[in-house]
């Protein structure tokens, strides 16, 4: 698909969000983002929740979405397409991030008895909800269409974890921080069950890193009015409604500048887990 040029003389502004979180939470949360990119670009805003990321993808390509919040394998097809990924989120002041594949506790579950399992994901462009721990698995032997008796795509985190623990599944995985921060595979599944709900997991293996989210702005898009998202994301963090929703929508400390293609090693990625 060809970049489309958003038209000049539209006087609305369109931000797209990714279903990775859930639908239903994003959308409550969507109003509270369009309000405050209202005031900052001075135009009117309309954030709407995709379907899935290549939804997503499509919608920025095509010009029906001006700036989206995006995962990494989205942005690095944007970026090898001309886009530029304006900022790119910070965690725990780390700018990437693994996966963890995880079990339901005390199942006894193992890298060594995976094969016949099943298996939930979040998309099959999702970083850590798929490629990673696809990547992953085909350098410990196991391919997952062969490994894996059944495999579905949930659409989520949310729906991905509730597989494992209500039994339909037996693994899958989630976002976590990189190593050199210390913390464990139980951060990623209390940002998005909840406190306490690491302990109903236990850890298979974790994966390499990933650069973290960013947001790409479509091809055409007004120097000004890029400038004007840049500094409105970039200045979140220094309000308190800012850090909501840095927290709330983006699960990040702050946004930084994100460096020009910085997404492009995600190929390697998204090649090994086709």
């Amino acid at each position: 698909m060809t970049p489309q040029v958003p038209s000049g003389s539209r006087h609305s502004f369109r931000f797209g969000l990714p279903p990775s979180l859930g639908s239903e939470t994003a959308r409550e949360r969507a109003e509270r983002l369009a309000s405050f990119l209202q005031r900052a670009l001075g135009k009117l805003v309309e954030v709407n929740v995709a379907t899935s990321y290549e939804t997503l993808a499509k919608d920025l390509l095509s010009g029906r979405a001006d700036a989206a919040w995006a995962p990494p394998f989205v942005c690095a097809r944007m970026e090898a397409m001309g886009v530029r990924v304006l900022t790119r989120g910070v965690r725990r002041g780390m700018s990437s991030y693994r996966s963890a594949l995880v079990g339901r506790a005390g199942s006894g579950l193992t890298l060594e008895k995976l094969k016949g399992a099943s298996a939930a994901w979040v998309d099959r462009d999702s970083v850590a909800g798929y490629l990673l721990p696809s990547a992953f698995l085909k350098t410990q032997g196991l391919e997952p269409s062969r490994a894996f008796v059944s495999q579905q795509f949930t659409g989520s985190y949310q729906g991905a974890l509730e597989a494992v623990l209500e039994g339909r599944a037996q693994v899958t995985s989630v976002f976590c921080p990189p190593s050199s921060t210390g913390l464990t595979f139980t951060t990623g599944v209390e940002d998005v069950l909840g406190p306490g709900m690491g302990a109903k997991f236990e850890l298979l293996a974790y994966t390499d890193e990933a650069p973290n989210d960013g947001v790409p702005v479509a091809m055409g898009l007004p120097a000004p009015l890029v400038t004007a998202l840049e500094t409105a994301l970039l200045g979140l963090q220094s309000t308190p409604d800012g850090q909501a929703l840095l927290r709330d929508i983006f699960n990040a400390d702050r946004f930084e500048v994100a460096p020009r293609m910085g997404y492009r090693a995600l190929y390697r990625v998204a090649l090994a887990s086709l």
